[in-house]
């Protein structure tokens, strides 16, 4: 029996992982002053935003408003990227 998970289009596209940003926070959570739990990179943009545990889960919300599918984590030692539009998820 072959298990072999196949990776989304959207996973196999994506060239030079961004993986930070100058600024280590969400910029929509800092306009309102709220907190963030982990921080995600949009892979197409490069915009840094909160992840789904955070309680405005800007990432998602980024990715709803502007279809960018992939985003990678932004915390040290994780090296994975996920798609929003496939809920994919694989390592690099």
């Amino acid at each position: 029996m072959d298990t072999e998970i196949e990776v989304c289009v959207h996973l196999q596209e994506v060239g030079d992982i961004k993986k930070t940003a100058e600024k280590q926070e969400c910029e929509e959570c800092v306009k309102t002053g709220d907190d963030w739990v982990h921080l995600r990179v949009c892979q197409t943009c490069g915009g840094v935003h909160c992840c789904d545990a955070s309680k405005n889960k800007h990432a998602e919300e980024h990715f709803h408003q502007t279809h960018h599918p992939v985003i990678s984590s932004a915390q040290p030692g994780e090296e994975w990227l996920y798609c929003y539009k496939d809920n994919s998820f694989t390592g690099y």
